[in-house]
């Protein structure tokens, strides 16, 4: 049933990612420059470790895109090298080097596939809908597999190229990865309840496998962020705004969007355009995130 709003009007669904909510969480005020503010400020230099990510997923999303018969190790390799994106980094042969590293996971990786065992989706968007709000994401890949019962389910697979070294927990607690599932399963009309992140620097699959109930706390979670989200987004658009969009006066603007400084302001796309963010933190070079000691947040897609 279609809740009622303000004098029985139909209260309008937020519209979602689990991005966007991610961002919200992160920082309100990046939230707000990444989604409200219109023109939206100019970012910083792209990330290197972006474009290793990117082009890893990438490559193994064409693999799959390709017939049969074609989807070989070495072709995996020739995507890897002719997608490769080479922004951010230092000069070209640290771009060279990293795409030879990135191009061993891929090769490394793919050859514990089974070419023959066709996905459900690759780089498919999923969506579904609640009361509150309209949530849709892109999943890396879903599997259909036997389950315990006999029975196919969806797997939800994630693929992870950052050097963090990830667990269990990594996977229990994705908001993205339980809303892909419910997500999944709602549009496929079948069981989907285990999610995996496959980290190919290590080699690891982390797997948790959802219940009903957790499933459910996941989205009342998604639930309660959006709802914090609208009402910022309402304040934003209300008619206290300034024919620009802007809410009218800093002090109000950052009471609504207040910005979550720490460490990690350093990586923000939007440091440049925040007072608080450049004080805490000096400013990290585009190709820094490939370090082994870059922060855990920096992990690549």
């Amino acid at each position: 049933m279609q809740q009622l709003g303000f004098e029985g009007m139909p209260q309008r669904l937020y519209v979602c990612t689990p991005t966007r909510l991610g961002t919200w969480l992160d920082c309100p005020r990046r939230y707000r420059m990444t989604y409200l503010d219109r023109p939206p400020p100019g970012k910083g230099p792209p990330w290197a470790h972006n474009s290793v990510g990117a082009s890893v997923h990438n490559a193994l999303a064409g693999w799959w895109r390709l017939a049969l018969e074609e989807r070989t190790v070495p072709a995996a390799a020739t995507l890897l090298e002719r997608g490769w994106i080479d922004e951010g980094f230092a000069d070209a042969a640290q771009s060279a080097r990293y795409r030879s590293w990135a191009r061993g996971l891929v090769e490394t990786y793919v050859a514990g596939l089974d070419p023959a065992c066709e996905p459900l989706g690759v780089e498919r968007t999923v969506a579904t809908r609640t009361d509150l709000i309209a949530v849709s994401g892109r999943i890396d890949r879903l599997d259909e597999r036997p389950g315990c019962d006999g029975r196919s389910e969806l797997v939800v697979v994630d693929y992870k190229t950052g050097r963090h070294v990830l667990t269990v927990d990594d996977a229990r607690t994705s908001l993205a990865l339980a809303l892909y599932a419910l997500a999944a399963e709602r549009v496929m009309h079948r069981p989907g309840r285990r999610v995996e992140l496959h980290h190919l620097p290590s080699g690891r699959v982390l797997v948790w496998e959802h219940t009903e109930e957790s499933l459910a706390r996941h989205l009342r979670r998604a639930e309660a962020i959006a709802a914090e989200c609208a009402q910022a987004d309402e304040r934003f658009r209300g008619p206290a705004s300034s024919a620009s969009g802007r809410l009218p006066g800093d002090r109000v603007a950052d009471e609504v969007f207040p910005p979550r400084v720490g460490s990690w302001c350093g990586w923000c796309d939007f440091r440049g355009h925040c007072p608080e963010g450049s004080a805490a933190s000096a400013p990290r070079r585009p190709w820094e995130g490939l370090a082994d000691e870059a922060p855990d947040r920096l992990e690549t897609r």
